[in-house]
Formats: structure tokens, C-alpha cells, sequence
């Protein structure tokens, strides 16, 4: 295995954004890809920001500021995606995931390592049509990715274990907690905390309670955010992806169902705060 000091991210949005900032402050020399210049836009305001308030904090210096940013090429040409390891944080199917390992595959070093941010798809699905399937793995952060501590490296069925161990190694050099999980849907997190988000949408599908209350009540329990509340965080439109997936590989477990009242919300296109409304508004 090879070391790595290069680091590609595949999709810009929030995630993208924010696991291609991670890699910088580490560091690294980092190329940050999306076929959109408006997405690869919004990401580099985002970024500068982000650095911003660390430097208003104390945490970073106005030096360390400009050097983080210069660490990060942003590029809408995939052919300057080229890396030690590149990370996906695209849309949450299956078949463009597996086409862009296949283009990155065509034009990277076999030594590559490829790594997907998926919430809930099987690493070994992914992996299938990847030449040398087993420098495939998942690294999977949560949302925003500078901030949470978090992060799940799960090994596929032909993932080398040492390379799921270097890349744990890695990441928590990053300042991050890891913990190894192997290819179940949902991993750990997302399985388990799949019936925060179904449960919650179930009271307030059966009107047991309004949505408002439902979060202020969780809040109150203890957690920082309800669940309608970080569904907008996260996106409504990606969250009801990661539970149409699960549903799907836990074979229409009644348990996993997603809600219609989620697919009312993705319909009309309210996806949370990146589009001004979704289970509240933001306008």
C-alpha cells in the first residue's frame, strides 16, 4: 500500500465540500471535482467561510487560513481528478457511483484508493465493478464534516483489511474518531438512527403531534437537534434516499418504510436549508 498525501473529493455540495476542507487543514494537497462550476462555486464561498469563523475563533491563523485554501484545487474536469485516495460524495444511487469509480479507475494509478461517503449502499456493490475491488472501501463522515468527530470506515467483502486499518490510521490523524463496521445496510449509525427520523415522521403522518412539537420534545430529551430539524440540515431529499435504499435491501422491512410525507416534501422540492424550505422555512 502506498502512502497517501493526495486527496480527491468527487462532489462539491455539503458534504463534498466540507470532507475536501477536512483534508486540507490535515494537510493535503486536495482536488475537489463536480461537473457543476455554479456547485464548485458555492463550495469555495462555503469553504472561505468556514476557515473564516475558525480564524475568528481562535482555532486557525489568518496564515493558516490561506494556506488551507491553497491546498484546495477545485476543478469541473475530471480528467484532473488524480489522487492517493479519492473520496465519492455524489448522489445516493448505486449505478453513478459505480460509473464514476469506473472513469477514475481508467485514469488513476491502480494503486488508488477509492473510498465512497454512501450513507447506506453496500461497499461490495460498489466495489463489484472496480478493477481491484480491494483497495474499495467506505469512509463515511457526518454532516457538516468539519465539525463532527465521527466518521465509519467499513470494508467491503474484498476490501484488504490493512487498508481499511491505514485508512482508519489516516483519518483519525485528521482529528477524527473511527470506528471499523463491516457492510451491513445503514452501517451502524444510519441503521440505528433510521427510526429517529421514521418514527418521528410516523407521529406526525398519524397527526399525534405537529411537527414543531415533535422537535422541541426530542430536544428537550437531550438531543442538540429534532429530527425535522437536522432532516433539513442534512437535506430532506438525501435523507428519504438513504431510507428508500435501506427499505430496499431490507427487503421492505415494514420497520424502514420511507414516509409520504417526506416524498410530498422531495416532490415539491423542498429540500431543507440548501433550498430555502423544507419541513420549515428559511426564506
Amino acid at each position: 500500500m502506498q502512502t497517501i498525501l493526495t486527496i480527491g473529493i468527487a462532489g462539491a455540495g455539503t458534504m463534498g465540500a466540507g470532507i475536501a476542507q477536512v483534508a486540507a487543514q490535515a494537510g493535503h494537497r486536495t482536488v475537489l471535482f463536480d461537473l457543476s462550476d455554479q456547485v464548485l462555486g458555492k463550495a469555495k464561498v462555503s469553504i472561505e467561510k468556514s476557515l473564516l469563523a475558525l480564524v475568528a475563533k481562535g482555532k486557525i491563523t489568518e496564515t493558516d487560513q490561506i494556506e488551507i485554501a491553497n491546498r484546495i484545487q477545485f476543478t469541473s474536469d475530471i480528467q484532473q481528478l488524480k489522487a492517493d485516495l479519492i473520496i465519492e460524495a455524489i448522489i445516493e444511487k448505486l449505478a453513478p457511483k459505480q460509473e464514476l469509480f469506473s472513469k477514475l479507475a481508467a485514469i488513476n494509478s491502480d494503486q488508488t484508493v477509492f473510498a465512497t461517503n454512501t450513507s447506506s449502499i453496500p461497499i461490495t456493490q460498489i466495489a463489484a465493478g472496480v478493477p481491484k475491488p480491494q483497495r474499495v472501501l467506505g469512509i463515511h463522515f457526518f454532516n457538516p464534516a468539519p465539525m463532527m468527530k465521527l466518521v465509519e470506515i467499513i470494508s467491503g467483502v474484498e476490501t484488504d483489511k490493512g487498508l481499511a486499518q491505514q485508512c482508519k490510521v489516516l483519518i483519525e490523524g485528521w482529528g477524527k474518531t473511527c470506528v471499523l463496521a463491516a457492510d451491513a445496510p445503514g452501517f451502524i449509525v444510519n441503521r440505528v438512527a433510521r427510526h429517529f427520523y421514521v418514527e418521528s415522521l410516523k407521529l406526525a403522518e398519524e397527526q399525534v403531534a405537529d411537527i414543531r412539537t415533535i422537535d422541541q420534545l426530542m430536544q428537550a430529551s437531550g438531543f442538540k437537534m429534532g429530527p425535522f430539524q437536522l432532516m433539513d440540515l442534512i437535506g430532506v431529499d438525501t435523507n428519504f434516499s438513504v431510507t428508500s435504499s435501506m427499505f430496499q435491501l431490507f427487503h421492505q422491512d415494514p420497520k424502514f418504510r420511507p414516509s409520504r410525507l417526506q416524498q410530498q416534501k422531495v416532490d415539491a422540492g423542498h429540500h431543507g436549508r440548501k433550498t430555502g424550505k423544507g419541513f420549515y422555512d428559511y426564506a
